[in-house]
């Protein structure tokens, strides 16, 4: 079974840093892109930025400049850096991945579609 686990939020004053990391696990042959979003209290979830496995990303304007995205093919990682945090970057953070290809038995592989973390929260205030 494949998922996406996510750690690093927690509370930060405003102009702090944290860092994000999002691992995939399971039997995994490849992941195409992975992102991260953002919901906050009474708004729609948005993309904050995307990586493809190529190393090409996308980044929200509210953020670019201040977070970076990056992962690690190896270990199956994503990360978004948060630099120079702002109170409306406050918000549940979820990793997703729009496909995975996994081992699913003796020489079979399997893609699912739209993989998703749990969320981890980000909270600046001072």
């Amino acid at each position: 079974q494949v998922q996406l686990v996510e750690s690093g939020g927690g509370l930060v004053q405003p102009g702090g840093s944290l860092r994000l990391s999002c691992a995939a696990s399971g039997s995994i042959f490849s992941i195409n892109t992975m992102g991260w979003y953002r919901q906050a209290p009474g708004k729609q979830r948005e993309l904050v930025a995307a990586i493809t496995s190529g190393g090409r990303t996308n980044v929200a304007d509210s953020v670019k400049g201040r977070f970076t995205i990056s992962r690690d093919n190896a270990r199956n990682t994503v990360y978004l850096q948060m630099n120079s945090l702002k109170p409306e970057d406050t918000a549940v953070y979820y990793c997703n991945a729009d496909w995975i290809e996994y081992y699913s038995g003796v020489n079979a592989r399997t893609v699912g579609f739209d993989y998703w973390g749990q969320g981890t929260q980000v909270t600046v205030s001072s």
